[in-house]
């Protein structure tokens, strides 16, 4: 009998004072390194989905999980634990560099138009960061995660090893351009993803071959504004 396709959920971080938009407010400052906690409603976003989304016969359900990488970032790794914390123990999962944000360097922040003030016209998706991650670096970090989720999939789907799901807590730039790496475009397809604070991104294949990955749902849960 043929085992069901491996699957991502891809997870962003719940909101952060930096990651907070709208009409009354200035947009979002750049946040890579920095250290910042979820808002209140940051949390209250994550605990309100982990209950329908996480469990036994849920969407991702713990004993599916071949392993679960989370950005070290208090932002990401709360998030995690939030999902989680309503079940009787936490999944085994890897506290990774990997899938920290963009380093956005000397931009690290900054407001859009404060990065603009300093390098007219500058898009990160063509120009990368001065003093942090170029398009060609974050590329290949990214790529170099995807290669060690088909290998989870692959030893899962060809091999009768492991587990199906793969789990990622990580940031918006990140998963954004691991979307379009995931489906074989150029890392500036990810201009035209909205990734929103605590969606859920879910990844997958096409056909059930391995050599087909696809996108199956964006921003699962999250709140659209």
């Amino acid at each position: 009998m043929s085992r069901p396709m491996p699957r991502i959920f891809l997870i962003r971080h719940g909101e952060t004072e930096w990651s907070l938009n709208g009409l009354d407010i200035p947009p979002y400052r750049q946040t890579g390194r920095s250290d910042i906690p979820l808002t209140p409603r940051g949390e209250d976003q994550i605990k309100s989905k982990a209950p329908i989304l996480v469990g036994e016969g849920k969407a991702i359900d713990p004993e599916n999980l071949c392993v679960a990488l989370v950005s070290p970032r208090q932002r990401a790794h709360k998030t995690f634990h939030l999902l989680f914390e309503h079940l009787p123990q936490f999944p085994h999962h890897i506290l990774s560099e990997e899938v920290r944000e963009w380093d956005y360097g000397d931009y690290e922040g900054l407001f859009l138009h404060e990065i603009k003030e300093k390098k007219p016209g500058w898009d990160i998706w063509r120009d990368g960061c001065v003093g942090g991650e170029s398009v060609e670096e974050m590329r290949s970090r990214v790529d170099n995660v995807i290669a060690k989720v088909r290998d989870y999939h692959r030893e899962y789907k060809e091999g009768g090893t492991n587990t199906r799901d793969v789990l990622i807590v990580a940031h918006g730039h990140f998963n954004r351009v691991f979307i379009s790496r995931w489906i074989n475009f150029d890392l500036a397809l990810g201009t035209h993803f909205n990734v929103e604070p605590g969606g859920v991104t879910v990844l997958s294949y096409n056909h059930n071959s391995l050599e087909e990955p696809a996108l199956n749902a964006l921003n699962l849960y999250a709140d659209l504004k």
